[in-house]
Order: structure tokens, then sequence, then C-alpha cells
């Protein structure tokens, strides 16, 4: 069934990949082969390809875009995430901007809070650098989403400081379905 979905998704893409700019594919093909995360390079080049025309418009530059999706996807993996989710949550609190600064002084893609640098006795790691954020902010999801016993509402709420209140936890599940879970 799976193999028959890709297929799909390959037949479906087939005009677009046409049209794709030969430069960009030969990224994909070296993003794919780089991609420890993947069961096989076959799995990282459609995941790579769809979600990197999703990300098109907010990370203009492929090699940045497909960095950023390589990492999420591996630190996703680590963390028992779905990637998918940890670009809901990016795309919430960042719009995949990595210099984002929140106004509660939150930093980077995931929005986390430099405190935590202190906590962890590592206040020389750079937010602003994707893998630590990425690294950071997956963790921290995963564990509240352990404390929560697997609820999704519960665990975004307490992610984003909101515990109680459905707003955040709704327009990440939105983001989530109509953007990146879509078919």
């Amino acid at each position: 069934m799976r193999l028959v979905l890709l297929g799909i998704l390959l037949l479906a893409s087939a005009p677009l990949m046409a049209e794709t700019d030969e430069d960009l594919r030969e990224l994909l093909i070296a993003a794919a082969n780089d991609s420890e995360s993947f069961e096989d390079r076959f799995d990282a080049e459609v995941w790579l390809t769809d979600m990197s025309a999703r990300l098109e418009r907010q990370v203009p530059d492929a090699e940045e875009r497909l960095d950023i999706l390589r990492q999420v996807h591996r630190e996703a993996n680590r963390a028992d995430l779905p990637p998918e989710l940890v670009l809901a949550v990016i795309d919430v609190e960042s719009n995949f901007d990595r210099f984002a600064i929140s106004w509660a002084g939150a930093l980077g893609l995931m929005q986390v809070m430099p405190f935590w640098l202190d906590e962890i006795g590592r206040p020389d790691d750079n937010l602003f650098h994707v893998d630590t954020n990425l690294r950071m902010g997956c963790t921290i999801l995963r564990y509240y989403l352990d404390r929560e016993k697997g609820d999704m509402v519960r665990a975004l709420a307490r992610y984003n400081g909101s515990l109680g209140r459905r707003v955040y936890p709704d327009k990440v599940l939105d983001k989530l379905r109509r953007k990146w879970f879509k078919a």
C-alpha cells in the first residue's frame, strides 16, 4: 500500500518535477543521499521533494530549505515525532525565520526560550543555529507530549505556555492538516 501511495504521489507530481530547476533536482538528490534518518533513498527523495515544494514560498533558497528539511526530519525522528508536526510548529512559531525573536524572548525556528541553555549547562550554544534549535525544540515537544500522555492539544499548549487555551494548539493542528499532511 505504501509503495502504491508513493507511486501515486510521484505520478501526481510528475508535471511539477518536469518544470523543476535542474539545480534543485541535484540538491534534492544530494539531500536524499545525505539523509540518515530516512529508511532509504527513495523515501528521502519523495519526502524532501514534497516538503520542499510546500516550503518554497517561505524559504526560497533551495539549499537552505533542504538543509532545514533534512534537519527537521532527523531531529523529529530522534525525538519520535512526526516531522510534519515539527514543520507545523515551526510554521506557526517563526514562519521559518531562523532568526526570529518573540516578544517573550524565545529564539529561532521553534522559538526556544534561552533560559534552557543555562538550565542544561550549555550557555554558549546558539539557538539561532538550526541544529541546536531543532534538537532542543523537538526534545521539549516530545517531553510535553509524554507528560500529557499523548494528548496533542495539551502538549502543544504546554509547548507554547498556554495550557488551558486552545488557540495555539488549534493553529498548529490546522496548519498540520491544511499544509503539511494534505495529499
